[in-house]
């Protein structure tokens, strides 16, 4: 089985390289694919594709449309799809492509620390999965594509 996961999210931790590399040094076969990581192209993608703007709202509204294209694509795509809320910053984005994924059915994995168990009460409840970190996420990947526990606990 080659599964498609599509890694959302938080993006200023190294989460994303610790479940690819974990996955990889389990054997797993395994398609990764993701949001924009680098914060700047993600913010400036618009206004540098499509054109300056004199308002700060319409660039972030270029930015975003068009972030929105690839990740909705991905998610698409994906047959898992795990979202990461991280302690620095309010994740909305993370949130609706948790919805997202909610809404068109796929499997969804949720990484967050315990302080945020609360804000995120309604994501945990529509997640098949509720992760503390990525070794985690490793382990689940790991079970559903072998179907055993062997070497995972």
């Amino acid at each position: 089985m080659s599964l498609k996961i599509f890694l959302s999210g938080e993006i200023h931790t190294d989460w994303r390289n610790e479940i690819i590399s974990g996955c990889v040094e389990q054997g797993l076969d395994i398609s990764f694919f993701s949001a924009v990581t680098d914060h700047a192209a993600s913010d400036d993608c618009g206004p540098s594709i499509l054109g300056a703007e004199g308002e700060k709202f319409w660039h972030d509204n270029k930015s975003a449309k068009l972030n929105a294209i690839r990740i909705r694509n991905g998610i698409s795509k994906a047959d898992i799809v795990v979202v990461r809320f991280g302690d620095k910053y309010k994740q909305w984005n993370a949130a609706f492509d948790a919805g997202y994924s909610i809404a068109l059915g796929k499997s969804l994995i949720v990484i967050h620390s315990d302080e945020h168990q609360h804000a995120l009460k309604e994501v945990d409840a529509a997640a098949l999965a509720v992760c503390k970190n990525p070794n985690q996420v490793v382990k689940i990947i790991k079970y559903i594509e072998k179907g055993s526990l062997a070497n995972t606990l």
